[in-house]
């Protein structure tokens, strides 16, 4: 699911950092990555977009990167850490978007999103006692989907 590891144990490359992409692109790879069970480097995507990109939409890039890293730590079985990252995230795409008035930008599907979050972080929570851990691929959700969940 990529770094950070403890120091030794061989993992995952650190997606490259400091990419400029096109929305579109940050969208499409950022997706790919959260398809492939890799929440992390989607996260890398999406930092990148809110550090490159316009300042009224750093907002909406940074609440993103929370919610990849907030499934991050969900699937690493960080039961307090993935849920508060995922409400957190939730909370900064919903008011980026009511204060921006974009509903649906680059396609994505913020209130979908926004549900999808809120959903895992309190079911990761009930079912803390069991494993507490998430599947990354499986539970990714669909940036542009019509829906909170993958197709």
């Amino acid at each position: 699911m990529g770094r950070p590891l403890p120091y030794g144990v061989p993992g995952v490359e650190r997606q490259a950092e400091g990419v400029v992409r096109a929305p579109a692109e940050t969208v499409a790879e950022a997706q790919a990555l959260l398809d492939a069970g890799k929440p992390f480097h989607a996260h890398e995507v999406f930092e990148d977009a809110w550090k490159s990109g316009p300042e009224a939409e750093r907002a909406l890039w940074r609440g993103l990167a929370q919610l990849a890293v907030g499934l991050t730590h969900a699937a690493r079985g960080n039961v307090t850490g993935g849920a508060r990252l995922l409400r957190r995230g939730a909370g900064a795409v919903e008011e980026w978007s009511s204060g921006s008035g974009v509903r649906r930008p680059y396609g994505m599907d913020l209130d979908g999103l926004a549900a999808w979050a809120r959903e895992l972080a309190g079911r990761v929570e009930k079912d803390e006692k069991d494993s507490g851990t998430v599947g990354a691929g499986a539970e990714a959700p669909r940036l542009r989907g019509t829906g909170p969940y993958r197709e």
